[in-house]
């Protein structure tokens, strides 16, 4: 059943229901959505908000739904709208109501963000490594020419004599404040919203450091209301990826300048 369907009496349109859901965008933060459930599930036992056998039984199940997602073996639904109603779903029917005890002191609100802020947390480092081995690659032909002579251009008119180091070495500069661009906002957006609620956190006795921990983030995030209501870490994060995207646009746009007879004759005329 679809979480905000409850007022309605007959089904919805298929047109509404594709439009609604984003199943084909999030499906992606599956191993998101399940490690931070199982972290919830496990501070849910620890802290005897639900039995321990309860938390154990949805660990086991989410660990099942995991392993089928990555073997291939799971159709998502376009019914159940998003990865969170589909894995909630498949948990419930898979051990009946204790899979409901899991969204015991959680909010749909700090389970999104929580998602959310795991996936960006692990595109970042990934994205810097592909950086750094293009860098390294710059670096490398700075290296071996160092000597190569060739003129620099402004507005694609032919300016100053420069080396092919020097102009490797820009974009190698331009890379590396990429690069910490990217490792600043990893820094700020490391903190756990998990816990936070729908806003103002819960009545239940949750460790949120637990599941900061057990979800590899430096800390809980301080406020409960910021923690859900914002996504600055989200626009930092694209923000940095633009900003990336205009350097390799405009290194882009140089080797097709050297690919021109333009290029093809200076080199001919200071051979």
């Amino acid at each position: 059943m679809k979480l905000w369907a409850g007022r309605f009496q007959k089904e919805t349109d298929t047109l509404v229901n594709d439009f609604n859901s984003s199943i084909g965008f999030d499906a992606r933060m599956y191993q998101e959505d399940i490690e931070g459930s199982m972290a919830h599930a496990a501070m849910l036992g620890k802290q005897g908000i639900i039995e321990e056998h309860e938390a154990e039984k949805i660990i086991g199940g989410l660990k099942a739904i995991l392993a089928d997602i990555e073997a291939d073996r799971v159709e998502f639904s376009l019914e159940n709208e998003d990865i969170h109603m589909n894995i909630e779903t498949m948990l419930t029917g898979r051990i009946a109501e204790t899979g409901k005890r899991l969204h015991t002191a959680r909010s749909r609100n700090d389970q999104v963000a929580v998602d959310f802020r795991l996936y960006v947390k692990r595109e970042i480092p990934k994205i810097i490594g592909m950086i750094l081995e293009l860098e390294k690659v710059l670096i490398r032909k700075a290296e071996a020419n160092k000597l190569t002579v060739m003129p620099g251009y402004t507005h694609l008119q032919r300016a100053q004599p420069t080396t092919f180091a020097h102009h490797m070495m820009a974009y190698a500069n331009m890379l590396r404040r990429d690069v910490t661009r990217l490792e600043d906002c990893l820094e700020r957006m490391d903190e756990c919203p998990l816990g936070a609620g729908a806003l103002a956190t819960s009545t239940y006795p949750v460790d949120r450091f637990q599941t900061a921990e057990a979800l590899g983030f430096r800390k809980p995030t301080d406020n409960s209301m910021d923690s859900v209501s914002d996504r600055d870490f989200a626009l930092e994060f694209l923000s940095a990826c633009s900003i990336l995207m205009m350097h390799l646009s405009r290194f882009s746009e140089e080797i097709i300048l050297w690919c021109s007879w333009e290029f093809k004759f200076v080199v001919i005329v200071v051979a």
